[in-house]
């Protein structure tokens, strides 16, 4: 038996300069980091050579073809295992149009504990490329390629996106203290909106000819997002005490918010309008919708003094702790016969 754990991600700002179309012209930059929020994959030797997978359904099957989740079927087509498995996926959130990742995430940990499962180590970069493969290139998703690297690396991490397909991850190398005034300053609620996120990406994707201008504004975030974190002038008692460069790190969230719903038509809403405008009056300095948009998750900036308040306002939304994760994919349990 082999068992994955593959932390979901939290994207700060640069979301969208990671899709091809964009950085084919101009490289793409993005900040994320993983959070203490897991996607589990289960993986084990059938007694006989049927393949079952185990989701929000359950599908036992003959051969690889039959599989209907695409994700699996096609990490099993490229790790060359075509037999005799079963696995079964599990999740800490809900991730169902969640925006956090859990679809890369997702096939990240599976190949992963494919490949450990037949005895090899893949790195984090073989990961993270052979999972844009199978989303990007074999499925023909309109996605980017952040949440495959984000989740499979691990950390808080600038990445880079370049017109020769290559990735450069970079560790955004914060103290301690700043990383508990992260995990202090953030809160994170579920909006209960489900969505398509495919019918938005792929708009977003159509129209970043058009777009280009706002998506080189959300490029330009990641730099001063950066140096927001890494200033040595930024330290934990003046974050509490709601500083300048408190304001800073929310107000770059909102105007990360502001370019990026102007990239699709349903990336916001008037219920999504409600709920940020509730938390900028309880209190918080900015925020975003995580993910494609249209629903899942807010990330709200706001000291801590605010919190209680905000969460009063929200109170009809699940809010869910959490803490950063400097590790990404890892097998936990391996027992192989």
């Amino acid at each position: 038996m082999i068992i994955t754990r593959t932390p979901l991600r939290v994207s700060f700002v640069g979301g969208g300069t990671d899709f091809r179309d964009f950085y084919h012209k101009e490289v793409g930059e993005v900040i994320s980091t993983t959070i203490d929020k897991y996607v589990y994959v289960i993986l084990k030797e059938r007694y006989d050579s049927q393949i079952c997978v185990n989701y929000s359904k359950r599908e036992i099957v003959q051969n690889i073809d039959q599989i209907e989740h695409e994700l699996i079927r096609e990490a099993m087509r490229k790790t060359a295992i075509t037999c005799g498995i079963e696995i079964t996926t599990l999740a800490d959130i809900p991730v169902h149009g969640s925006g956090l990742g859990s679809s890369s995430c997702l096939t990240v940990g599976v190949l992963n504990a494919l490949y450990v499962y037949q005895g090899i180590q893949k790195t984090a970069e073989n990961l993270a490329r052979e999972a844009c493969e199978i989303e990007i290139d074999i499925l023909g998703k309109p996605i980017g390629k952040q949440d495959q690297y984000i989740c499979a690396y691990g950390g808080l991490r600038h990445i880079q996106f370049r017109a020769d397909e290559s990735v450069v991850v970079e560790t955004v190398d914060i103290d301690e203290d700043m990383k508990r005034v992260l995990n202090a300053n953030t809160l994170l609620f579920y909006t209960g909106i489900e969505r398509q996120s495919t019918d938005i990406l792929t708009e977003q994707k159509r129209n970043i000819r058009d777009n280009f201008k706002d998506l080189y504004k959300l490029k330009s975030l990641v730099h001063q997002f950066k140096m927001t974190l890494v200033n040595p002038r930024v330290i934990f008692s003046d974050f509490r005490r709601s500083s300048r460069d408190s304001e800073a790190f929310g107000d770059l969230l909102h105007r990360n918010w502001e370019l990026k719903q102007n990239l699709a038509s349903k990336i916001s809403n008037a219920q999504i309008n409600k709920i940020y405008d509730l938390a900028l009056e309880s209190g918080a300095q900015g925020g975003k919708l995580l993910g494609a948009g249209g629903g899942g998750f807010f990330l709200f900036c706001a000291p801590p003094e605010k919190h209680g308040a905000i969460r009063k306002r929200l109170s009809e939304l699940q809010e869910f702790a959490f803490n950063l994760e400097c590790n990404g994919s890892q097998v936990i349990f391996n027992i192989r016969r």
